[in-house]
């Protein structure tokens, strides 16, 4: 039998091409599976902001006098600022609606700001009641209804007096308390 020389290496070409394709095909898998490791965890921030801003707006409907809710809109006003501590203790003392307010927006913020993640509450767009949207943002999110941008933030909504829209690459949710 003549052995002809110029298919020498033929086989060693072959695993190479099929080493290369392999590689690719492994290099996609990794792809997925980063995919739905980062789709996972929007989904655990997506469920403990939903937790914070319910347990907030279920309190609220609670506590639902008119000086309570003004109460919430300015403790939750002051706590994105300052996290300060409430003067009374409502699991240990009895507690006024507006002092209780205080301490509702204070546990609140301190839940989510263990997690990373930031409280606001805005009149909602086009209610005619003026119902309250609780807001929960993470990442690169501002808790507000703006078109603007500030460093490097976007904010969670861009919404006039008839449409409401989350605005593109925002991570946040909105509840409406009332």
């Amino acid at each position: 039998m003549q052995e002809v020389k110029y298919q020498k290496g033929v086989g060693l070409l072959d695993i190479l091409v099929a080493l290369l394709l392999l590689a690719i095909a492994v290099l996609g898998f990794v792809a997925l599976q980063l995919r739905a490791v980062e789709a996972t965890a929007e989904g655990a921030n997506r469920i403990q902001a939903m937790n914070i801003a319910r347990d907030l707006a279920e309190k609220m409907r609670i506590n639902s006098s008119a000086a309570a809710i003004l109460a919430y809109q300015t403790n939750l006003a002051s706590a994105t600022s300052q996290a300060s501590t409430p003067a009374t203790n409502c699991y240990t003392a009895f507690c006024a609606p507006t002092a209780k307010a205080a301490f509702d927006v204070h546990e609140a913020y301190e839940q989510a700001n263990s997690i990373g993640m930031v409280l606001n509450m805005l009149t909602c767009p086009g209610t005619a009641n003026s119902r309250q949207c609780v807001y929960v943002a993470w990442g690169k999110t501002d808790p507000t209804n703006s078109t603007a941008t500030t460093s490097g933030h976007i904010a969670c909504t861009n919404s006039t007096t008839s449409s409401f829209s989350y605005n593109d690459g925002s991570t946040c949710v909105v509840m409406e308390a009332y």
